[in-house]
């Protein structure tokens, strides 16, 4: 499957000192602007995730740019200074046997609707 590209599901947790909650959704309202097709977007005053789709040949790939997108994205979009504390990368198939059926975001090419970021 080398050279060929296929959709990869992440799951990013980041987590780290708090901050105060409003300004924590306000930045991820503008990371939802910056980043293509997040789908998800979960926080706390001490923590985030989000879930997008990510199009590759490789899951190591994958996984090497989802380590630097809240990093990309902190001063962009006033994101807090916290750490990556996990890091889930699925092939689309993959994706889909793990989530329960009626749970799953599985046309990532069916529109884009964008995500309200929530509370965990």
């Amino acid at each position: 499957m080398v050279g060929q590209h296929k959709l990869w599901h992440v799951a990013l947790t980041v987590a780290g000192a708090p901050h105060d909650d409003d300004a924590v959704r306000t930045a991820m309202l503008r990371l939802r602007d910056e980043h293509a097709f997040l789908h998800s977007l979960r926080y706390d005053v001490d923590r985030a995730e989000i879930c997008y789709w990510e199009q590759a040949s490789e899951m190591l790939d994958v996984a090497a740019m989802a380590m630097r997108v809240w990093g990309e994205h902190r001063g962009s979009a006033g994101l807090p200074r916290w750490d990556v504390v996990g890091l889930e990368v699925l092939d689309q198939p993959t994706y889909h046997l793990r989530t329960p059926m009626g749970e799953t975001f599985d046309d990532p090419d069916a529109g884009m609707v964008a995500p309200t970021p929530v509370h965990f």
